[in-house]
């Protein structure tokens, strides 16, 4: 803002004593001081307001005045509280330093003024930050000059004080200015950010985590734009990134908003690039995926992993072990009869998902997933993901899809460790009507494995999608002979199945809190033995006598016979 304006706004009560000629000079900021020698608090093109407490007579004047104008101050206000008049001494100081003077009337508190100065000073400055925005964009549009998304950020922060991160929809940290985000607040915004689109509320939207305020927005490219009314929103929900700024944005004026939409639409140039260079990956992965899918020679299914590897595991010397990770997003029509299917392509969905989720956490930028390639067919995504290989076998692994032992120290993926991070924020983004499973193999060391690689993660997704929840994973550990039958179980035989054994225990432990469906599950995992079971649940052997008693009068099994515990236990696994 220019000096000028103060003068022209009559609820400020300034009176102009000298400078008129100066009047054209930029105000950057205000402060108020009273000491003698504030020049190591002034950094230029302020703005200072004074009570005069400093002046104890005429000399102390020039002095003062002198300092405030080697350091480049644009103005001078006195308050007329103190000494009513301002002092002519102080008056001829600023005529001869050529600094303009202002009365402040007694009646009008420094406070407004400062309130005034720093509301039309923040406005400029976001209008001058808007270009800069926008000069970037075009920039970062055309080439790699513009230096990426950091730099608007690290401009939100220096000019308009407005600490902002860029965050994945899981939560992850990929760009930010200063501090990172503390602890888990990242996947809380995610996640809360992902229920509001769900339900449809307009952005920005408005999150507390940990005490702080943010305002949350979605980023769109132009390109790609927002998702338009006849679009699904659950086809973008789920990979969109977020930008998340430490302030409430509910009494924004437009013009800020406008900017904070426009720094969204910069980073989305970034995004759109980052998508532009997983190409190559995808493209190879999906290669892959052809010739292992249509049964091609081992041969030549070495031959594209030996070009897969070099791209992502550059530098590697050796050839790698590779693991096989297998996701399905799907979608219920709420309104269809039954659940049928949205219609949505769960396919790209899941590509995108699974690119994110197969990323440490705990690593921040957008170029974090050099070593993943993902394809997807139908409505399942698929991952071929390279570890080095580095000798002995793994003790937890055991032998891998192929028959041959999985390297000691091998980084592995594990299903529940994947999920662990991103389970909260990707509930809240499939909601009530959205389900993603995930299922891992072991590692393998060639290509005779692959298949059976990812055979074995196809079946683990399957067992993931037999459970409960929203998100679920499991790994090729959990592929006991009874577990991978369960999922092709049909689910009305499923339930017929368990209800006819167990509905007369619950009905039962419903009435009497007899508690007999832990017993049975106790006794069942101490394989039948009297002494072990009762030791366990605390019971006399008596006691526990006449539980499996009852629980056999009630069901009209008989405990002692091996097919009638294995109907128990697997009744136990399907509910």
């Amino acid at each position: 803002m220019r000096l000028r304006a103060l003068l022209e706004n009559d609820a400020l009560g300034l009176r102009l004593l000298g400078g008129d000629g100066e009047l054209d000079r930029s105000v950057r900021g205000v402060m108020t001081t009273d000491l003698r020698d504030p020049s190591r608090y002034l950094t230029g093109g302020e703005l200072v307001l004074t009570g005069l407490a400093w002046r104890r007579d005429a000399k102390d004047s020039e002095p003062f005045v002198r300092i405030l104008s080697a350091a480049g101050v644009a103005g001078l206000a006195a308050g007329e509280a103190e000494l009513g008049d301002i002092p002519d001494d102080l008056v001829e100081a600023c005529h001869r330093h050529r600094l303009p003077l202002f009365a402040v009337n007694e009646t009008v508190a420094f406070a407004t003024i400062t309130e005034y100065v720093v509301r039309q000073v923040s406005g400029e400055r976001a209008g001058d930050l808007a270009a800069v925005v926008d000069r970037h964009r075009r920039l970062m549009t055309s080439g790699p000059a513009g230096g990426g998304p950091e730099v608007v950020l690290d401009l939100l922060g220096s000019d308009l004080d407005l600490h902002a991160w860029v965050l994945s929809p899981t939560g992850r940290q990929i760009a930010g200015a200063g501090a990172p985000l503390p602890g888990p607040a990242g996947a809380e915004l995610a996640g809360l950010h992902l229920a509001a689109v769900r339900s449809g509320r307009r952005a920005p939207h408005r999150a507390a985590v940990g005490g702080v305020t943010y305002s949350l927005f979605p980023i769109r490219n132009n390109s790609r734009g927002a998702v338009p009314a006849s679009r699904d929103v659950r086809e973008s929900v789920l990979s969109d990134w977020l930008l998340a700024v430490e302030a409430d944005a509910g009494d924004w004026p437009a013009a800020r908003l406008d900017l904070l939409q426009g720094v969204t639409q910069l980073i989305a140039v970034e995004r759109d690039r980052r998508d532009a260079a997983r190409t190559v990956r995808r493209r190879l992965a999906q290669e892959v995926l052809e010739l292992v899918q249509a049964g091609a020679p081992p041969a030549e299914i070495a031959a594209r992993l030996r070009v897969a590897a070099p791209v992502l595991l550059p530098g590697l010397g050796i050839a790698p072990h590779w693991q096989v990770v297998v996701a399905r997003v799907e979608w219920a029509e709420q309104d269809a009869p039954g659940g049928a299917g949205s219609g949505i392509a769960g396919g790209p969905v899941a590509q995108a998902l699974l690119e994110e989720i197969l990323v440490d956490p705990a690593v921040t930028g957008p170029d974090t997933a050099d070593r993943i390639a993902v394809a997807h067919t139908g409505d399942e995504a698929i991952a071929l993901v390279p570890l080095p290989a580095v000798g002995a076998p793994l003790p937890d692994q055991g032998e891998t899809a192929d028959g041959a032992a999985a390297p000691e120290g091998d980084p592995a993926l594990h299903a529940d460790a994947l999920l662990a991070a991103v389970r909260a924020p990707l509930s809240a983004g499939l909601a009530d009507d959205g389900r993603l499973t995930l299922g891992v193999s072991a590692s393998v060391h060639s290509a005779e494995g692959l298949r059976g690689a990812l055979e074995e993660a196809r079946h683990a997704r399957r067992v993931a999608a037999a459970r409960p929840g929203r998100v679920c994973a499991a790994g090729h550990h959990e592929l006991a002979s009874h577990v991978l039958l369960l999922p092709f179980v049909p689910d009305d035989v499923r339930r017929a199945f368990t209800a006819r054994l167990l509905d007369p225990l619950r009905d039962y432990d419903r009435r009497h809190r007899a508690e007999l469906i832990p017993t049975l599950e106790a006794f069942l995992d101490c394989d039948g033995s009297w002494t072990r079971c009762a030791a366990r649940l605390h019971l006399h052997v008596n006691t526990l006598r006449y539980r499996v008693g009852r629980i056999e009068q009630l069901t009209g099994r008989d405990l002692s016979r091996l097919e009638d515990k294995l109907d128990f236990f697997l009744a136990l696994r399907m509910s």
